[in-house]
């Protein structure tokens, strides 16, 4: 804002002093060219007035230093002739081409006529312009013309000059006063433009849910911003209260929930000796249900902590904390009679919020787990993602691909599409879900700075690919995918199939 302020007052400076000094330059110009005419006026009637009284004295030897005399103060060239046209005297040497052509010549020929008005031509004479000056030596009388003629010439590059030095001055001049209005303007755009400064950084530290209240102070500037940061301090108030009324009601009812839900799955089971056997499963319903309904509030309490904490991500090491949850999960896989591998390569860190990416593996290795059928494998595997060849010259950031593919029933796109909905279920989904799984995948996924994604995978199942942006800064030579294959080379094969090089752990 402060440089289009200073723009825009420099512009509207430049354009009112463009109006008055061109028009100013070009009259000083008329100016200065009246006053040299003027001045070769008066000096040719001086000339010629001198010349009348040295012919009338008969001292025609006298016109000849007062022509240098004269031609050496005003830095032209005078050339005196008789009434015939004969050269009397000169200034300068004269070739005999233009002696005979001074007497033709249009000022030269009006002054032998004794006309009154002076002729005033500009000619060019061997490259230089000129100015040229005539003037009638005495009285023209009837009949007969003036008894000579004086003829000055002045080089215009003296005009041109003086000119040009006035230009120079108007531009300096003009110079100066755009460097003091910039001075001003610079001044007083930092001063319209410090409440908007204000407004920007505590709109950032509302963005960012900062502890710092988001509130700005604006005593100053025009009544426009002075409005506008008070409509912004209203806003922000009753957003910072509505987020913090939705994280206590989260928090303190999950926290709530929590204890009588456990008395009552412990009501439940205490009551499973006096129930009737034909009643047994209606009883072990209740209390899937009451887990379920465990998991819930643990996942929407998981969720109020999530936006409560924006934490920053750090650097995670992503191959170990995969090794390690596949370690965990693999004894109750076996359990269930489903294969857990892990493809684990050289990717290097990623960049998480603490304690994300065991959240993500264990709400995704759940979900595979609830629907792949006995017998089938659930696949763990770390790839670069390396899209295209330019995309390794660039330097933009690279990012490793977290999948965990199931053989299970899979999703058709429109259950894709909606799968990240809070607590929606896909039709016919085994029972203890609560729909909120995925939907924290998704949040700790955005929140790291990365991105989730579900595809079909190909052996028919589901391929949940987690991507999140890698701690390595790029170069070359330092990038090399889950295969150890190097920078350039293309991808392995498509998820699900083991890619030779990659080390495989099996459950």
């Amino acid at each position: 804002m402060t440089r289009r302020l200073l723009l825009s007052y420099l512009s509207l400076a430049a354009l009112v002093l463009l109006g008055l000094e061109i028009p100013l330059g070009f009259v000083y110009s008329r100016a200065e060219q009246e006053r040299v005419v003027n001045a070769a006026n008066d000096e040719a009637e001086s000339v010629a007035a001198f010349a009348a009284l040295s012919l009338s004295a008969h001292r025609r030897d006298e016109l000849i230093a007062r022509a240098k005399h004269c031609a050496a103060r005003i830095g032209g060239q005078v050339v005196i002739l008789d009434a015939d046209g004969a050269l009397l005297a000169t200034s300068h040497q004269l070739s005999a081409t233009e002696e005979r052509a001074q007497a033709s010549r249009p000022e030269v020929a009006a002054a032998l006529r004794g006309q009154a008005t002076t002729d005033v031509r500009t000619t060019t004479i061997g490259g230089v312009s000129y100015l040229a000056v005539a003037a009638p030596v005495g009285h023209a009388t009837a009949g007969t013309g003036a008894s000579g003629a004086v003829r000055i010439t002045l080089p215009t590059e003296m005009v041109h000059a003086r000119v040009h030095h006035v230009w120079l001055i108007l531009a300096a001049a003009g110079l100066a006063v755009l460097t003091g209005v910039a001075a001003v303007a610079f001044a007083f755009a930092r001063w319209t433009g410090r409440p908007i400064r204000q407004l920007e950084e505590a709109t950032h530290r509302l963005a960012d849910g900062s502890s710092t209240p988001a509130s700005v102070k604006v005593t100053s500037g025009p009544p426009e911003v002075r409005s506008l940061a008070a409509a912004f301090n209203t806003t922000a108030a009753r957003l910072d209260h509505l987020l913090a009324s939705q994280r206590a009601f989260a928090g303190e009812a999950s926290h709530q929930l929590k204890t009588p839900l456990a008395a009552l799955r412990l009501r439940l089971e205490n009551l499973e000796p006096d129930i009737a056997r034909h009643a047994r499963p209606t009883l072990d319903a209740a209390v899937t249900e009451t887990d379920r309904l465990s998991r819930m509030i643990e996942g929407l309490l998981a969720m109020a902590r999530l936006e409560e904490n924006a934490a920053t991500p750090v650097e995670v090491d992503l191959s170990a904390i995969c090794a390690e949850r596949h370690r965990t999960w693999a004894p109750l896989f076996q359990r269930q009679g489903v294969s857990l591998v892990l493809f684990a390569g050289t990717v290097g860190p990623v960049l998480a919020l603490p304690g994300a990416v065991e959240q993500i593996l264990d709400n995704l290795l759940s979900n595979a787990l609830r629907h792949s059928p006995p017998g089938s494998t659930v696949t763990m595997e770390l790839r670069l993602h390396l899209p295209t060849r330019r995309a390794l010259r660039d330097s933009r950031p690279r990012w490793v691909d977290l999948h965990v593919t199931d053989e299970g029933p899979g999703m058709t796109p429109e259950q894709r599409a909606r799968a990240f909905d809070r607590f929606w279920r896909a039709p016919g989904a085994p029972k203890g879900g609560t729909g909120l799984g995925l939907s924290l995948v998704q949040r700790l996924t955005h929140a790291s700075g990365g991105d989730i994604e579900l595809r079909p995978a190909a052996t028919g199942g589901l391929d949940a690919v987690v991507r999140l942006p890698s701690a390595q800064p790029p170069g070359p030579g330092s990038w090399t995918n889950g295969t150890g294959h190097g920078q350039g080379e293309r991808p392995g094969p498509p998820s699900g199939q083991r890619r030779r090089g990659a080390p495989a752990l099996r459950a």
